[in-house]
């Protein structure tokens, strides 16, 4: 096939979000389909080639992506290289508005910041300043409008003049998918939100990062447990898993799913925590189990338990830390609660980052650190700089840099002017839950510990229901054993607990496809039941069929998702 790439940017080169089109030989104008894939987490174009991009192009539809202004975009600020369009490292200047991202530093606040902080790297979607995530939609229906644009010049007749062609795929004669995974899936929700030209014609999701406005209406309830409301902002479910989680591992640290938390340093972080009247008890056992508690009485599902340790060691302070730049738009010379992005050394101190890294960030990287060697770094660590999770707070103790946890979290809780800024920039992503009717498919793991379902998937299918009421066709699918990142199955303790959630998001697609191709009906709201794989010895046993029952069209009673007078009640 053939493959088509641009910038979507003001005029500034400070958005430079990129688009790409993907046209496989396979593809028939005669029955012409294209799905979007947005990129998911803060990849580079192609971050979502392996989910929405394969079934696509699979199935011989055009995919249109985007990296929705978070793709990677790496600036070296002691060295001033960047990633240019095509990932290739060039000068700062010489890229110019060509760069996909380089910091909005003077010359002079340039040389002063790396006088300081020697070593150091501003990263797009943490330091942009234009935070993004309010126009992951515009973007999505932006990459949707390229795809036509590729297509009509591709397959349109010429008009009179001999070069410009005619529009033959339009909305009315070419099926459009919205779909992607995690905050791609949230772009695609956003772009059905706000689409009133028609452009797309369903959404297949999974596991979306999706915030709504606050709305006392909803509750939701799942057995003895009803949450009121429309579920948590991101960045308020980030910083309060980054302060607790440490400790929170130490309540079953043999069983825990690969765990890699220091004891030693989570005993300290659980002390920490005590001492900020954040957790009850004496001893380090009731300290842990009341940071437990606190999470799930937050929203997290009991099946995350085992999941909170891996996930604090690969994804909470980088994700949190990331979303905190972003919304509050700050600068990397802000140093955001003593925090920085640097290459460490066998000390933890900052140091040069090997060049072959940073020469193929473009494809390696996943655009938030850490990433292709890029740490974060505590420069508030007693002694200097150090590797976040090895520095030294007050009294040269390590608990996971406490003083830098707080911080993030009162930029949620908090009235600082830092604060003010965090807050605005999370009120400008929340969404309607209107999807105006379109047909609708979302995908979410119960066990999901990143995005969990108490604050993404099912409020917005419950806010779904109030808002478009009859209207609405929307279905939401909570599989039972799954969670958000179906590469962790890898990671020792995950393969015998939990399924893929990847093979109900391509049946998702699948239905999604035939209800708009052949009217083919879409399943109703359920919980899917899987049966986790178990052990022989140490090993995982194979995966069949009868582990991932697929989705069912007309669920079981005990399976089904209903919704009435304000409550969604999920089965248990």
């Amino acid at each position: 096939g053939t493959e088509y790439i641009a910038y979507s940017d003001d005029g500034t080169g400070k958005q430079n979000s990129t688009m790409l089109v993907q046209v496989p030989a396979t593809f028939n104008p005669a029955n012409a389909c294209i799905v979007t894939g947005t990129s998911s987490g803060s990849r580079g174009v192609y971050g979502a080639i392996g989910s929405s991009g394969e079934w696509g192009l699979k199935n011989g539809c055009a995919v249109a992506y985007t990296d929705k202004g978070t793709g990677t975009g790496i600036h070296d600020l002691q060295n001033n290289t960047v990633n240019g369009q095509n990932g290739v490292r060039t000068d700062a200047a010489t890229a110019g508005k060509n760069s996909n991202f380089t910091s909005d530093l003077s010359g002079a606040e340039l040389a002063a910041f790396n006088a300081a902080n020697p070593n150091r790297f501003a990263v797009k979607h943490a330091h942009s300043q234009q935070n993004p995530e309010k126009d992951w939609g515009k973007w999505t229906l932006q990459s949707v409008e390229f795809a036509y644009f590729v297509l009509n010049e591709k397959y349109g007749d010429l008009a009179r003049d001999g070069v410009t062609h005619l529009k033959k795929l339009v909305p009315s004669n070419t099926i459009v998918i919205a779909s992607s995974v995690s905050n791609g899936a949230g772009s695609a929700l956003a772009a059905a939100e706000q689409d009133t030209q028609g452009l797309i014609s369903g959404v297949a999701v999974a596991e979306p990062e999706v915030q709504l406005a606050p709305d006392s209406r909803l509750s939701v309830r799942r057995g003895a447990t009803t949450l009121v409301g429309t579920g948590k902002p991101l960045y308020d479910y980030f910083t309060l898993a980054n302060l607790l989680q440490p400790c929170a591992a130490l309540v079953s640290p043999t069983t825990n799913a690969f765990n890699t938390v220091n004891a030693t340093i989570a005993t300290n972080r659980c002390a920490a925590l005590k001492a900020n009247n954040l957790v009850t008890g004496t001893t380090t056992a009731e300290q842990a189990a009341s940071a437990m508690a606190a999470l799930v009485a937050a929203g997290w599902q009991r099946e995350s338990d085992v999941l909170q340790a891996s996930h604090y060691s690969f994804a909470t302070l980088s994700v949190g830390l990331t979303y905190a730049n972003t919304y509050g738009r700050f600068s990397a010379k802000d140093n955001l609660c003593g925090y920085s992005f640097a290459a460490t050394g066998a000390t933890g101190a900052p140091a040069p980052l090997a060049p072959a890294a940073l020469a193929t960030s473009f494809g390696a990287s996943n655009g938030v650190p850490p990433t292709i060697g890029i740490n974060i770094v505590n420069n508030l660590s007693v002694g200097g700089p150090l590797l976040d999770a090895v520095s030294l707070s007050a009294g040269n103790v390590q608990d996971y840099n406490i003083a830098g946890a707080l911080c993030m979290r009162e930029l949620f809780t908090g009235t600082s002017a830092n604060a003010v800024r965090v807050q605005q920039g999370i009120k400008e992503v929340a969404r309607s839950a209107n999807l105006r009717g379109k047909p609708a498919l979302i995908v979410q793991g119960r066990a999901d510990t990143l995005l969990p379902v108490a604050f993404t998937g099912r409020p917005y299918y419950g806010m779904n229901q109030i808002v478009e009421g009859a209207a609405s066709k929307l279905s939401y699918i909570e599989v039972t054993n799954a969670q958000h990142f179906d590469a962790f199955l890898g990671f020792p303790g995950y393969a015998e607990r939990l399924v893929p959630l990847h093979r109900y998001f391509i049946q998702a697609m699948d239905q999604m496809y035939a209800n708009l191709k052949s009217g083919a009906a879409l399943p109703a709201s359920q919980v899917v039941r899987t049966v986790p794989r178990g052990l022989t010895g140490a090993v995982a046993n194979p995966i069949t069929i009868a582990n991932v029952p697929p989705i069912q069209t007309k669920p079981a009673a005990a399976d089904q998702i209903t919704f009435a007078n304000n409550v969604l009640t999920i089965a248990d």
